[in-house]
């Protein structure tokens, strides 16, 4: 039995990912240019929408060019450091460079250089090495995943602004939910981040969708279609219904597959949304769901609510990625099979 072309675990890559390439060559295309227009970007959008997946594209795709040294830093811990020591790793002009010039010792970092005394500043020494791959005309792509108002990520982004300034050859990805990087962006000393291009990660077209289904499953393109609504173009249901439909033995969307379905959708990411909303905010949801397109006008009428007490939560779950209100007057929910969860939560 061929192995099966879906997956559902977060991050990797898998074998039938549909790529969105517009971004994908938008950012590279920013970051090789030898001008340099934009040197910080950000990708957001809902929990299983594709950001890590887009992330790592991003990162295989930088590291085909030889200038380029790509470093993914973990947002829980000190960033800086973090940086400077996978830089000692990973090229070894910058491991010999600083074994000679810095004695980064305090930082645990390097062998230490008995002549030079220890350096007190990591940001110091950062720029340091900065000038040295500058020289030697390598540029630095830092990607963060999960970005969140953290001590570590201020520290990193306040360092970030003055490497720029100084133009320095480093570009940053960041990858967040949208409320995440919002708060990021209001910190007082980080308002270059509203500078900052942002790619939202729109759902999937579901034509490309349903054309992987055909080829993939060998079925009838109005069945595939079929299936591609059902994931309302969003990534990980995509994945996940393909992974359930591969492994029926007919590849038909049954009753059981869409059953195991709800219950990835629910256990990998509806229930970790659901507990980030608000009791307004699930409450609201709970009528949303009710229809597949909604007037805000009934909405209003079945919650007696008045229009301007839900403007803030419209906000709220728009940027949460849960509703669709590009239509004037009308609410859509984002998520496949949003409705089956809600009503299973409040059995």
């Amino acid at each position: 039995m061929k192995r099966n072309p879906f997956a559902i675990n977060f991050g990797k890559i898998p074998t039938q990912y549909i790529s969105r390439d517009i971004i994908l060559d938008e950012i590279i295309g920013y970051i090789t240019d030898t001008t340099v227009q934009n040197s910080c970007f950000m990708l957001t959008g809902a929990r299983g929408s594709g950001k890590t997946v887009m992330m790592t594209s991003i990162e295989k795709e930088a590291m085909k060019y030889e200038d380029f040294i790509v470093i993914r830093l973990n947002p829980a811990r000190d960033m800086l450091s973090g940086l400077v020591a996978k830089l000692y790793d990973t090229g070894s002009f910058l491991t010999k460079f600083i074994d000679t010039n810095l004695n980064l010792s305090k930082f645990g970092i390097g062998i230490g250089v008995s002549s030079k005394p220890p350096v007190a500043d990591i940001e110091s020494a950062l720029e340091t090495i900065l000038k040295e791959m500058q020289r030697k005309k390598k540029k630095l792509l830092v990607t963060i995943d999960e970005v969140s108002n953290t001590k570590y990520m201020r520290e990193f982004a306040s360092s970030f602004q003055i490497m720029i300034r100084s133009d320095y050859p480093v570009y940053l990805v960041m990858a967040g939910l949208y409320e995440n990087i919002h708060e990021l962006k209001d910190q007082k000393d980080l308002t270059f981040l509203y500078r900052t291009p942002q790619f939202e990660m729109e759902p999937l077209n579901l034509q490309m969708v349903a054309d992987r289904y055909a080829q993939v499953f060998d079925i009838p393109m109005e069945d595939a279609m079929k299936m591609a609504i059902e994931t309302k173009g969003y990534p990980f249901a995509y994945q996940a219904l393909g992974k359930y439909v591969w492994e029926e033995e007919t590849h038909k969307m049954t009753n059981e597959v869409l059953i195991r379905y709800d219950e990835a959708l629910s256990h990998y990411v509806y229930k970790k949304i659901w507990s980030e909303l608000s009791e307004k905010d699930k409450w609201f949801m709970s009528f949303i769901v009710k229809k597949e397109c909604m007037p805000v006008s009934e909405l209003l009428e079945l919650t007696k609510q008045k229009k301007n007490e839900f403007s803030q939560y419209r906000i709220r779950l728009r940027d949460k990625g849960l509703i669709d209100v590009q239509t004037r007057g009308v609410i859509k929910y984002k998520l496949p099979r949003f409705d089956v969860f809600i009503k299973n939560e409040q059995l």
